[in-house]
């Protein structure tokens, strides 16, 4: 089961936002927007907390997505999954048995058509979709690389999590609380 079956990954933008998120039941995490110098202590504390550390590689502060940065995530903060646009990140991930999820933009068909070379390429566990409100490319995107679909990105209610998950994404990220404990609720 993917995730644990965990639909809703919270994404935490702030470090406040990531501390709320250590008191919740969640098992996985996304870590966006913070300083490069503060990865491998939020990497500790969630480990703390039995939580699974995603780190969105492009994101982060202070760091480039070249081949040095890959291998200091890799091999120095080692977190659970790693989200990136970079083929190079993911790939040097999957080697070192770290989830590796490819970021799509639905911008249109040819960075649509470049990103399924990047897919090719990179073979990532889990390709997040952005932006996660068109249920339809979804299964289309799961047919043509048969690997599971995350979405995130403009999901702004209940609704949209209900659409993107009946549409087969696996899971939804965001960074909004309140879209974390209605669906818990619902769930």
């Amino acid at each position: 089961m993917y995730f644990n079956g965990q639909k809703i990954i919270p994404a935490a933008r702030t470090v406040k936002q990531f501390d709320e998120i250590m008191n919740s039941s969640f098992e996985y995490v996304v870590l966006l927007e913070v300083h490069i110098s503060l990865l491998l202590s939020l990497k500790r504390e969630a480990e703390r907390f039995g939580k699974k550390l995603i780190i969105h590689a492009d994101l982060i502060h202070g760091l480039k997505t070249d081949n040095f940065a890959a291998d200091f995530l890799c091999n120095d903060i080692r977190p659970a999954g790693i989200i990136s646009t970079r083929s190079n990140v993911l790939i040097k991930a999957k080697s070192r048995g770290i989830i590796a999820i490819q970021r799509v933009f639905l911008i249109d068909t040819i960075a649509l058509e470049k990103s399924y070379t990047m897919i090719e390429t990179a073979k990532p566990d889990y390709i997040e979709l952005l932006p996660g409100i068109i249920p339809s490319m979804i299964a289309e995107i799961y047919e043509r690389t048969q690997t599971p679909v995350i979405t995130g990105g403009l999901i702004r209610s209940t609704e949209h999590i209900e659409q993107a998950i009946s549409a087969g994404a696996i899971a939804i990220t965001t960074s909004d609380k309140k879209l974390w404990e209605n669906f818990k609720k619902m769930s």
